[in-house]
C-alpha cells in the first residue's frame, strides 16, 4: 500500500498508541514493520489469534512479559567471534528466561483452547540448555566466582590480599596519625596509598604515588604492602586473562544456536505485539470486525482513534456492495473531514491486523490501496494554486485507481469556478464509478446533491447541524443530503427581515422544495436513526447475557464432572477398604473351612464389581440410548451366559451396567454378559449358546509364565489358581522357565502356602524337567 495513505491519515500516530503497551524491544521492532496488508488470511490469522489471546488472559491472568534488549547486534557479533562483555550476555540470557516463562504461561493455561496461537507458540525452540551455560553470568552481568575453579582460586586469593593490605594500612593509620594530613586510605594510580604529610614523608618509607597541588602532601604506598599490592595487581591480570577466556568459550557455545535464539526473540516480539493489540482494544473499547468478501464496510459507532474519547463523535457507516459511491454535501463546517478520515483510518487498522475503534458486528472490506486527497495541499515552491495541487494529486490517483481501491476525496473540484468545479467533480466520480472504486468524497457543490439522487449506485450524505444551538453535531447522516442554513442561521443572528426576505425571493420554488423535503428527510432518519440505536442496545445486552449464560453453563457442567468423579473415586476408595476387610473375612473362613473355593472366588468377585468407575457422562447416555434400543429396562428377565442363570434387571447403574438380581444374589453385568428373555423359543437358543460358550471357552491346564516380570508372574499366577479351581481341574502345569531361578522359587513358595494344593513336583525330564511344575488340587 503506498506511503502517501499512511502519511495522509497519521497512521504512525495510531501505531505510536499501540506501542505504549508494548514491553520488549523486538515487540517495539514489530511494531515499527506494522504496515497494511492485502492477505485476507494473514488478516484472519491475525484476528482469530487476538481473540484467542483474549481468552487466554481472562481465564489465567496477564502474560509475564519484561523489558528486554535488542540481540540483533550482540547475535551478529557471536557469530563474527567478535569479543562480548559479560552484560551483553546478561540481556541474552534475560530475553531466554522470558522465552521459558513465556512457554510455560501458555503450557499451563487451563479452561481455555488456543489453535491458531498455538501455530505461533510451537514455533519457539527450547533454550532450557542454554539458560544452564548462562547460569555463570548474573542479571547485572557479573561473571559467577563458580564459573572456573580457576577464577574461583584467583578472586579468593585476591579477596585475601586485600583483606591483608586493609589490615596493615589501618594498623599504619592508628600508629602515624601524626604523620598524616588525612586519616584515611585512598587511591593513586590504582594503588592504596596515605596522605603523608610532607615534613614527615621520611617517617612512612614507601613508593610516592602523587602530590598534593600544594606541595603539603604526598600520597605514599608504604613498603609494607607494595608486594602485597604487586601480587594483587598480578592477580587481577591473570583474572581479566580467564574471564576472557571463560566469556570466549562461552560465545563459542552459543554461536550454533544463535538462529534459534533470533526464532525465540522473534516470536517473543509477535506476543508482546499481540498483548498491545489487546491491551489496546480493553483501553479503547475497540473490537474486532469482521472481513467481508465484498468490499462491503460496515460500521457501527465508528470514532476516530487520535480524537479525544472524551469529545470524539461516534458514526455510523453503511458502505455496502451494491454502493459504490457515497457524496457527503454541505456546509463546509460540520466534520466531513473528520468523517472521511475515519473510515479510512478504520480499514487500514484493521487491515494491519489491529482492533478498529467501532462496536460490535462492525464489517471491513479488503482494499490493494487506498486513495486520498484531503486537506489544503497548495505548493508554494513549485507555486501551484489549491485547485492545481489538488487536481495533480487527483490526476495520479486516477491513473492508479482500479476495481480493488478505496478512494477518499475533500471538497472535490474547490478551488475553481463553481459550475466548472461541480461539473468536473461529477466526471471524476462517474471515472471512478466506471471502474467500481469505492469512493467516499465531500463537496459543498448543491448540484452534487441532485448527482447522488439521480445516479445509480450513489448515495447522498450530510453532516447534521444544530440549529437551536447554532453548532455541528458531527454526526453523519446517510440517504439525506445536507441543506444550507444560511437563511435561518442568518434569522436567528438577528439580520434584518427585510434583508431575508428578498434573499428568499432570489430561491426558485425547486431550491424552496428540496429543503423543505431534506428537512422532512432528516427529521424520518433522525427517528429511524433512534430506533436502529435502541435496537442494537437491546441486541448488545442480548448478546452479553447469552455470553455470560454460556460462560456459566460451561462453568456449570465443568464443576459438576468434577464433583462426580471426585464422588467416584471416593465411592471407590470407600469399596477398597470395603473389600480389603471382605477379603481378610473369607480368608478367615477359608482357614475355617467354612466355605468352599470357588464359592470364595465367586464372593471376592462379587464385591469387586461394587467399585465405579470414573466415566464421561456424554458416553453414558449414548449406553443409555443403545439399550434402549434393545428394550432393556427394569424388570426384564434376562439369561446371565457365565452362570446359566435366570435373572431380572434391576437398574441401570451410572457406569453403564446393569443391575441383575439372581435369586438372592445381586450382581453388575455388561449388556454382553447376559441376553434378554423374550420367548421360549430364544431362552432355549441362549441356553445352548450359553452352553457351547462354557465348552469353548474352558481354561487351560498349564501356565506360562515365562519371560513375565515378577509382580505380572504372581499376579496370573493367583487368578490362574482361581480359575483352575472354579473349572474344577485336578492337575494343572506351570511353566517358568529355569533362567535366574527368580520366578520358579515364587511358584513354589506360592504352591507351599496355598491350602487348595495337594502336592507339586517338578515335570520329568521330556516334559520341562526343572523348567515346569506339575500342581495337583484338591
Amino acid at each position: 500500500m503506498n506511503n502517501k495513505i499512511l502519511v495522509t491519515l497519521e497512521f504512525d500516530q495510531i501505531k505510536a498508541q499501540v506501542s505504549q503497551s508494548l514491553s520488549t524491544s523486538q515487540g517495539q521492532a514489530e511494531m515499527q514493520d506494522l504496515a497494511p496488508i492485502t492477505d485476507r488470511d494473514r488478516i484472519q490469522k491475525w484476528f482469530a489469534e487476538l481473540v484467542e489471546f483474549g481468552n487466554i488472559v481472562q481465564e489465567n491472568g496477564p502474560v509475564p512479559l519484561a523489558n528486554t534488549a535488542d540481540l540483533t547486534e550482540i547475535l551478529r557479533r557471536i557469530e563474527l567471534d567478535a569479543s562480548l562483555a559479560s552484560q551483553e550476555f546478561a540481556k541474552i540470557k534475560k530475553v531466554l528466561r522470558l522465552v521459558n516463562e513465556t512457554r510455560r504461561f501458555f503450557e499451563h493455561s487451563v479452561n481455555v483452547s488456543f489453535p491458531v496461537l498455538s501455530q505461533t507458540l510451537d514455533k519457539f525452540v527450547d533454550v532450557g540448555y542454554l539458560l544452564g551455560l548462562l547460569q555463570i553470568i548474573d542479571s547485572a552481568g557479573a561473571l559467577a566466582d563458580t564459573a572456573s575453579s580457576h577464577l574461583f582460586s584467583l578472586r579468593q586469593t585476591i579477596k585475601k590480599s586485600d583483606s591483608d593490605v586493609k589490615k596493615i594500612l589501618a594498623e599504619i593509620l592508628s600508629k602515624s596519625q601524626d604523620h598524616l594530613t588525612e586519616n584515611i586510605i585512598t587511591i593513586r594510580q590504582g594503588r592504596p596509598v596515605l596522605a603523608v604529610r610532607s615534613d614527615s614523608k621520611n617517617k612512612i618509607p614507601g613508593v610516592v604515588h602523587d602530590m598534593s597541588a600544594s606541595g603539603q602532601t604526598f600520597y605514599i604506598e608504604p613498603n609494607r604492602v607494595v608486594t602485597l599490592n604487586n601480587d594483587i595487581a598480578q592477580k587481577r591480570i591473570e583474572e581479566k586473562n580467564e574471564v576472557a577466556r571463560i566469556l570466549r568459550e562461552l560465545a563459542e557455545a552459543i554461536k550454533p544456536h544463535t538462529p534459534d535464539i533470533r526464532q525465540n526473540t522473534w516470536l517473543i516480539g509477535q506476543i508482546d505485539l499481540i498483548n498491545a493489540k489487546y491491551r489496546y482494544q480493553l483501553a479503547n473499547k475497540a473490537t474486532i470486525p469482521t472481513i467481508s468478501d465484498h468490499k462491503a464496510i460496515k460500521l457501527y459507532d465508528a470514532r476516530h482513534p487520535l480524537i479525544d474519547p472524551k469529545t470524539v463523535v461516534a458514526n455510523d457507516f453503511f458502505f455496502d456492495q451494491t454502493l459504490e459511491t457515497i457524496v457527503i454535501t454541505g456546509p463546509n463546517t460540520g466534520g466531513k473531514t473528520i468523517t472521511l478520515k475515519t473510515l479510512g483510518v478504520a480499514q487500514l487498522m484493521a487491515q494491519s491486523g489491529l482492533p478498529i475503534l467501532a462496536d460490535h458486528g462492525s464489517q471491513v472490506g479488503i482494499f490493494t490501496e487506498i486513495f486520498a486527497d484531503i486537506g489544503d495541499e497548495q505548493s508554494i515552491a513549485q507555486s501551484l494554486s489549491t485547485f492545481s495541487s489538488h487536481m495533480t494529486n487527483i490526476v495520479k490517483i486516477l491513473g492508479q485507481v482500479d476495481h480493488k481501491s478505496l478512494v477518499l476525496f475533500d471538497e472535490l473540484g474547490a478551488g475553481t469556478d463553481p459550475k466548472e468545479g461541480a461539473a468536473l467533480a461529477i466526471s471524476i466520480l462517474d471515472f471512478l464509478k466506471a471502474r467500481h472504486a469505492k469512493t467516499l468524497a465531500t463537496t459543498h457543490y448543491p448540484e452534487l446533491k441532485a448527482y447522488g439522487v439521480e445516479t445509480e449506485g450513489v448515495e447522498n450524505a450530510s453532516m447534521a447541524f444544530d440549529l437551536d444551538n447554532f453548532k455541528p453535531t458531527y454526526r453523519l447522516v446517510q440517504g439525506v443530503p445536507g441543506r444550507s442554513n444560511a437563511l435561518e442561521i442568518s434569522r436567528r443572528l438577528g439580520l434584518d427581515s427585510s434583508i431575508l426576505a428578498e434573499a428568499a425571493g432570489f430561491l426558485t420554488e425547486d431550491e424552496h422544495d428540496v429543503n423543505v423535503m431534506i428537512a422532512s428527510l432528516e427529521q424520518k432518519n433522525q427517528y429511524l436513526t433512534t430506533s436502529v440505536a435502541n435496537i442494537r442496545i437491546l441486541e448488545k445486552e442480548n448478546k452479553l447475557l447469552h455470553q455470560d449464560l454460556s460462560k456459566s453453563v460451561e462453568t456449570f457442567k465443568r464443576d459438576r464432572e468434577k464433583a462426580l468423579n471426585e464422588a467416584r473415586q471416593e465411592a471407590q476408595d470407600i469399596v477398597k477398604v470395603a473389600i480389603d476387610e471382605a477379603d481378610t473375612i473369607l480368608k478367615t473362613l477359608q482357614d475355617k473351612s467354612l466355605l468352599k473355593p470357588h464359592e470364595i472366588i465367586e464372593a471376592k468377585h462379587q464385591l469387586g464389581e461394587l467399585a465405579p468407575e470414573l466415566v464421561d457422562l456424554s458416553k453414558n447416555k449414548v449406553l443409555k440410548k443403545a439399550k434402549a434400543k434393545r428394550g432393556l429396562k427394569p424388570g426384564v428377565e434376562v439369561l446371565v451366559l457365565s452362570y446359566n442363570q435366570r435373572g431380572n434387571l434391576i437398574r441401570l447403574a451410572k457406569d453403564g451396567r446393569w443391575e441383575v438380581q439372581m435369586g438372592l444374589i445381586t450382581t453388575k453385568l455388561s449388556e454382553d454378559e447376559f441376553d434378554p428373555i423374550e420367548s421360549e423359543e430364544i431362552t432355549k437358543k441362549v441356553k445352548t449358546k450359553a452352553v457351547k460358550k462354557t465348552v469353548t471357552a474352558h481354561i487351560q491346564a498349564q501356565l506360562d509364565l515365562r519371560g513375565t516380570r515378577f509382580e505380572e508372574a504372581q499376579k496370573q499366577l493367583d487368578d490362574y489358581l482361581d480359575q483352575a479351581l472354579l473349572a474344577n481341574l485336578h492337575q494343572i502345569t506351570v511353566v517358568h522357565g529355569i533362567g535366574t531361578g527368580v520366578i520358579r522359587e515364587m511358584v513354589r513358595e506360592y504352591l507351599q502356602r496355598s491350602r487348595h494344593v495337594k502336592s507339586y513336583t517338578y515335570a520329568p525330564q521330556n516334559a520341562g524337567g526343572s523348567g515346569a511344575t506339575i500342581v495337583t488340587l484338591k
